[in-house]
């Protein structure tokens, strides 16, 4: 039986040897790709996104966490804002069910806020809610 088991074993590791040798090599990237997609021009849809809010929060594609720098926001204004969206222009969050409290909160920190059109990269499932981030 040790005897079978060993020349089983022995069979496997040359078939795959062998396998190794037949199977066609990597694949590379030919030079024009590598060089039009070298450097710092790799941008991926959420960079784009960060680059488009100018250090403002963007009210369709920015989580809840965004708005704690906003004393009286976070969470239960934040929360609104972002399940009420998506929005078309910043004004469009006084169309929610505020309190006069939270409306004078979002007029206070309106010029902090901005609008670009919503990204499914930022809000596919609860990541706007809950994006993984603790203290």
């Amino acid at each position: 039986m040790k005897r079978l088991l060993s020349w089983l074993t022995g069979a496997l590791v040359m078939a795959s040897l062998i396998a190794g040798l037949v199977l066609p090599s990597s694949v590379y990237a030919d030079d024009d790709l590598r060089s039009k997609y070298s450097g710092n021009e790799i941008r991926n849809i959420a960079d784009d996104k960060i680059a488009a809010r100018d250090g403002k929060v963007d009210l369709n594609n920015s989580s809840v966490r965004r708005f704690q720098q906003f004393p009286g926001m976070y969470p239960t204004m934040a929360g609104k804002i972002v399940l009420g969206g998506p929005y078309d222009s910043v004004d469009d969050v006084l169309s929610l069910d505020l309190t006069e409290r939270q409306q004078e909160l979002f007029a206070k920190y309106r010029d902090n806020f901005t609008v670009t059109p919503p990204s499914i990269a930022l809000n596919e499932g609860d990541d706007r809610i809950n994006d993984g981030q603790y203290r």
